[in-house]
């Protein structure tokens, strides 16, 4: 039996101040929610239904125990981790600017029978959708990249948490994004440092490379470790630790092999920082 009814905010996406990028990206977003709900290699939705967790044993060890915590999850998809947390006992709720995922987190929370919030807002515009502090901001894998404001995504943050809470981020590593595969070799080719939006026009995704997508342009931003620290650190935040990790929860490169931990890493090669986590408190 439910605890609770989940609830839906919408948000007004023509008055919230997304400029054409974010709203490129939105519609990918909510293609892609169509794409990775019938990928079974990545997402295994199916499986999820019946119980399956979907938290990686990094945020797990680094986490900790989420009993009664109230649980802030950013960017959180259509919500397989947000419910995840919950069923570890967490008041959960998930965010994501994706009207189709958000939906679709409605529909898991429901069948699963696990008690969560979800929120339809982008990042920026959520502390006018959402009220309340949370012990723990949660964001995690693919997220950065998609945020054109660091500093402004850390006042969010800060926003949210309650004194004494932490805010956690596991997620690729910007040095990781440097590299291509050539011939076999690693080889730096992009920019390490935020140089603005680096447009990409293609199909498929992380879940499905051979997806056909009629919403192939998204914009991403590379940031720098300095500049997520200072956006954290500049909004009054304390960093706890930051760990570094030489593989990635997928085939991020071409010569990627998935190892019997279910991590992907380049064979042969543990001298590149693939993941990144990072736990900052708030006094």
């Amino acid at each position: 039996m439910r605890k609770t009814p989940i609830l839906v905010r919408s948000v007004d996406y023509a008055g919230s101040g997304m400029d054409a990028h974010i709203q490129a990206n939105r519609a990918l977003w909510d293609e892609l929610v169509r794409v990775h709900v019938r990928a079974p290699d990545s997402y295994d939705v199916d499986s999820f239904r019946a119980g399956r967790e979907t938290l990686r044993q990094i945020e797990l060890a680094e986490i900790g125990d989420v009993q009664g915590k109230r649980l802030l999850h950013l960017q959180c998809h259509f919500g397989m981790d947000t419910i995840s947390w919950a069923r570890r006992g967490a008041n959960a709720v998930g965010a994501d600017f994706s009207p189709e995922a958000i939906a679709l987190a409605q529909h898991l929370s429901a069948e699963t029978n696990v008690s969560a919030e979800f929120v339809c807002a982008n990042v920026y515009d959520l502390p006018q959708s959402l009220n309340g502090e949370f012990d723990i901001v949660f964001t995690s894998y693919g997220v950065h990249c998609w945020l054109p404001d660091l500093d402004a995504w850390g006042k969010v943050i800060d926003h949210f948490l309650a004194p004494g809470g932490f805010f956690y981020i596991v997620d690729q590593h910007p040095v990781g994004g440097m590299f291509s595969d050539r011939d076999g070799e690693l080889v730096a080719i992009e920019s390490y440092f935020d140089t603005g939006p680096f447009e990409d026009t293609s199909d498929g995704s992380y879940a499905d490379r051979d997806a056909k997508l009629q919403n192939k342009t998204s914009f991403q931003w590379q940031h720098p470790l300095s500049d997520i620290i200072n956006a954290l650190t500049a909004n009054g935040l304390r960093v706890e630790f930051l760990h570094e990790f030489p593989f990635c929860m997928f085939r991020w490169l071409p010569s990627m092999v998935r190892g019997d931990d279910g991590w992907w890493r380049v064979p042969d090669r543990d001298d590149v920082p693939f993941l990144f986590s990072l736990k900052a408190s708030k006094s």
